[in-house]
């Protein structure tokens, strides 16, 4: 990359790599720290830098490593439950809602349910890929697996609410 100064990457992207971390913690201080970490992080590994994601990605995926750093040194151990369950939180308005073991069970086994591809799709995003990383692994468009993601995650958010875990 040309004339990349982590000053103007701070300046261009802090809000949103702050709101990203908001967004998974729901921790206003400790998203600050986590932001301020990120950034750190960015100095250390601009060098390594390629260019194969967009910037922002780059940044929201040293935001997500963080954020686990954290998880890990409060938990010792994280589990693929941990991920899904912050992921389903954020993207089905579960803020209000305590997500139980059985839950997380429950959408575990209703992706296994799924095909191979919209299975992955899913829990990519879980992961923290972008749409277009997802894409491009799946050989379709980024917008395919936005409306991919989209579907898997309303009709298991269907089934859930007919088992009574959701309310309007």
């Amino acid at each position: 990359m040309a004339d990349i100064t982590i000053q103007n990457l701070y300046r261009q992207y802090k809000n949103d790599v702050y709101a990203y971390l908001i967004s998974i913690t729901h921790d206003k201080p400790l998203s600050e720290d986590l932001t301020s970490e990120t950034f750190l992080g960015a100095i250390k590994s601009i060098a390594a830098y390629k260019g194969d994601s967009d910037i922002k990605t780059w940044l929201f995926s040293i935001a997500r490593y963080k954020w686990y750093e954290h998880l890990r040194k409060q938990k010792k151990e994280l589990t693929s439950d941990d991920f899904v369950e912050v992921y389903m939180k954020n993207k089905l308005n579960l803020e209000q809602s305590i997500i139980t073991a059985e839950l997380i069970r429950g959408v575990h086994k209703l992706l296994d349910k799924e095909n191979e591809k919209n299975r992955s799709i899913v829990l990519l995003r879980a992961d923290g890929y972008s749409f277009y990383e997802i894409g491009v692994k799946h050989g379709i468009s980024e917008s395919s697996a936005r409306v991919i993601d989209f579907r898997v995650r309303s009709k298991i958010r269907a089934i859930l609410k007919k088992r009574g875990y959701f309310y309007d």
